[in-house]
C-alpha cells in the first residue's frame, strides 16, 4: 500500500496550513502576482536560492550544453487543490531542499538536469493541476525521471471534501476545475483525475486535522535527514471509530476489545496519556498478550516492506472515542517500535474532540 500520514480546519486551531487556494500569507498569490497588482517574479520563476537570484550567494548557472550530471533526489508535491501542497513546499524549502512552486510536469526533468549540473542534490517541485492530462503527464515525468537514474518520490497532499469546502469558502475563491459548476463539482472532478497519480504516491499525507506545525513535523520526520532517507518510517495513530476510519492508514488495529476507562469516573477525564489510564489499559489481562502478539506480526511485516521498498508505514489504533485505549496502546506500540531501531512518531488524531 502507498504511505500515507496527515491540516486541522481554520476554526480548531490559531495557526492552520496554509489553504492552497490561490492566496499567501504574506499577501502574495500563487500564481505569480501580488494583491498590489505587481508581478512577483522571483516566486514565480526565481525562488530564493536559484542561480541568478539577486540574494542567492548560488553561482551562476554552469553551461546548459554540458551533460554532466549527478543523481538528485526529488520530490514532486501535488494533490488536491486546498490540502495544503503549497504549505509543504515551504516546509520543505526550510528543510534545506531547492523548490520550485507550479512547475509543469514537462518541465521537471529539465529542471532537476539543471538543478544536478550545479549544486543542488536535493530538488522538490509542487506541481498543481493544469490540464486535463496532468496526472499521465506527471506519471509519466516521473518515470523518465527514474530512468535518467534520479530518485523521484511523491507526496500527495489530500484532505476531507468538507474541509476543502471550508477552506474555499472562508477565502471565497473558486475551484480551479469548478467552471460553471459547484464547488462540490470541481472537488470531485479533481479527485477523479488525481486518481493514477495518487495510487503511485510514496507517502499520502491528510491535512484534515493537521496544523500547520503537525504538517511540519510529519515532513521533518521523512525529509529531514540529509542523504538517503532511511529504510522506513513508521507513524502510529490513535483514533476514534465514531469519527471515521483515518484514510491514509496502512494497517488498522482495533483497540475496542479492552474495557473502556470512559466508564470508571476517576479515569473519565483523563487521557491514554496520563498515566492512570495507561496502567489501567495496559494492566488488563488481554493487553500485554495482544501487545505482544501484534508487535511479532510487525517485526515480520517492517523486514519486508523494507525489502519491497516501503519508506513509510502509518499503524492506525482506534477505540471509540480515540480518547483512552487507543491512545495507550498507540503511545506503547511507538515506543516498542523504537526500541526495535524503527524511527517512529505517534499521533493522536481525535484527542480533545469530546
Amino acid at each position: 500500500m502507498t504511505e500515507r500520514a496527515e491540516t486541522a480546519a481554520q476554526d480548531t486551531a490559531p495557526r492552520d496550513v496554509e489553504q492552497d487556494t490561490g492566496h499567501r500569507d504574506d499577501g502574495h498569490r500563487d500564481d505569480g502576482h501580488r494583491d498590489d497588482g505587481h508581478r512577483d517574479t522571483a516566486h514565480l520563476e526565481v525562488p530564493p536560492g536559484t542561480p541568478g537570484h539577486p540574494h542567492s550567494d548560488v553561482p551562476a548557472p554552469l553551461d546548459p550544453t554540458s551533460t554532466e550530471t549527478s543523481p538528485l533526489d526529488v520530490v514532486v508535491v501535488t494533490g488536491l487543490s486546498g490540502a495544503g501542497k503549497n504549505s509543504a513546499g515551504r516546509v520543505l524549502e526550510d528543510l534545506g531542499w531547492f523548490v520550485v512552486d507550479n512547475l509543469p510536469p514537462a518541465l521537471l526533468l529539465p529542471m532537476v538536469e539543471l538543478g544536478a549540473r550545479g549544486d543542488v542534490r536535493r530538488f522538490a517541485a509542487v506541481v498543481d493541476v493544469r490540464s486535463r492530462a496532468f496526472s499521465s503527464d506527471l506519471q509519466e515525468a516521473i518515470r523518465v525521471l527514474a530512468e535518467a537514474g534520479h530518485h523521484p518520490r511523491v507526496v500527495y497532499v489530500h484532505a476531507r471534501d468538507e474541509v476543502l469546502v471550508r477552506r474555499y469558502e472562508s477565502n471565497r475563491r473558486e475551484h480551479p476545475l469548478q467552471g460553471s459548476g459547484t464547488l462540490i463539482d470541481g472537488i470531485t472532478e479533481e479527485r477523479a483525475l488525481l486518481t493514477g497519480i495518487a495510487g503511485e504516491a510514496d507517502l499520502w499525507v491528510d491535512t484534515s486535522d493537521l496544523n500547520v506545525h503537525q504538517l511540519r513535523a510529519t515532513l521533518e520526520n521523512a525529509f529531514a535527514r540529509e542523504g538517503k532517507a532511511p529504510p522506513l518510517t513508521a507513524t502510529v495513530l490513535s483514533f476514534g471509530f465514531k469519527y471515521g476510519l483515518p484514510l491514509d492508514a496502512d494497517l488498522v488495529v482495533d483497540a475496542r476489545f479492552l474495557p473502556n476507562p470512559h466508564w470508571l469516573p476517576h479515569l473519565r477525564p483523563h487521557t491514554g496519556q496520563d498515566p492512570d489510564v495507561r496502567d489501567y489499559v495496559l494492566g488488563q489481562d488481554d493487553a500485554r498478550p495482544f501487545l505482544d502478539r501484534y508487535t511479532d506480526v510487525l517485526r515480520l511485516l517492517i523486514p519486508g516492506y523494507r525489502r519491497e521498498g516501503k519508506r513509510y508505514l502509518t499503524l492506525a489504533v482506534g477505540c471509540t472515542g480515540g480518547k483512552h485505549r487507543s491512545v495507550a496502546i498507540a503511545e506503547e506500540f511507538a515506543r516498542r517500535l523504537r526500541a526495535d531501531g524503527v524511527d517512529t512518531t505517534v499521533q493522536h488524531r481525535d484527542l480533545g474532540r469530546e
